[in-house]
């Protein structure tokens, strides 16, 4: 019993980490779209973003029971995480991804008002709100069941460590993602590791769809298993610390743009 605490207690360390990086990523973006606004309505469109990406982000938790139970949504998931976090890996290892946002900004804001700006912050919410609920459901679905019972359309556990990590979302985005941010320029290939990560976590839900009751390419109780468990912690562990000592997080001479 203990080691299955254990279990939940570490994946819900590493969800809470997660959530922390996707928080920065989404204040940085948020900063980016609102840049071009005067610094009133700047703080003001922010403001506005940080509120819808409460709501959006709250509401995601209602949607655990859909994406727990039915494979195709698990599927939807999975191949979105996978691509989501390999578009921007890929981009990154082109050096296209930092140049690629600030040109679309100047050609997408500029010259837009209050509003439309405040719009698009939205659909950026809306889109990390989805990435957010979708790491969390992946990660919590490979833990083994609790004796807590069902909850939520899911294993009582699972369901708390998903709402934790949701809880945790919100409440970095709120206070502590300036301190990601802050981390992120200090060490910028963290955010290419948190991506990383996003599509390993991709791959995890890929492994519980294929094991789904009504398709069972593999084994049921495989994504469950002491091997596959041991296999993804150690993958998801040495992502984690490449990125960490990445040279990139090594001060450049021209200085951190």
């Amino acid at each position: 019993m203990e080691s299955l605490w254990l279990e939940y207690a570490w994946a819900l360390l590493i969800l809470i980490g997660l959530e922390g990086l996707l928080s920065a990523d989404n204040a940085l973006v948020l900063a980016v779209i609102a840049k071009h606004l005067p610094d009133e309505q700047k703080n003001r469109a922010i403001n506005y973003g940080i509120i819808m990406a409460f709501v959006f982000r709250f509401a995601a938790l209602f949607a655990i029971s859909f994406i727990a139970n039915v494979w195709q949504v698990q599927a939807i998931g999975a191949a979105y995480l996978l691509y989501l976090g390999l578009k921007h890996i890929i981009q990154a290892r082109l050096g296209k991804k930092h140049e690629n946002i600030h040109k679309d900004v100047k050609q997408e804001a500029s010259g837009k008002g209050f509003w439309p700006t405040v719009g698009k912050i939205a659909l950026a919410d809306l889109a990390f709100a989805i990435d957010s609920i979708l790491a969390a459901v992946a990660l919590a679905l490979g833990l083994p069941d609790s004796p807590l019972g069902d909850f939520g359309g899911m294993d009582g556990g699972q369901f708390i460590v998903v709402v934790l990590g949701g809880i945790a979302g919100l409440v970095l985005i709120k206070y502590a993602a300036t301190w990601f941010v802050k981390l992120l320029g200090q060490r910028p290939a963290l955010e290419t590791t948190a991506y990383a990560i996003v599509a390993w976590v991709g791959v995890k839900l890929a492994v519980i769809t294929l094991a789904h009751e009504d398709i069972r390419i593999l084994d049921p109780h495989f994504p469950h298993s002491t091997g596959w468990t041991l296999v993804f912690y150690a993958v998801l562990i040495a992502i984690a610390l490449l990125g960490w000592f990445a040279p990139s997080n090594k001060p450049s001479k021209a200085g951190h743009a």
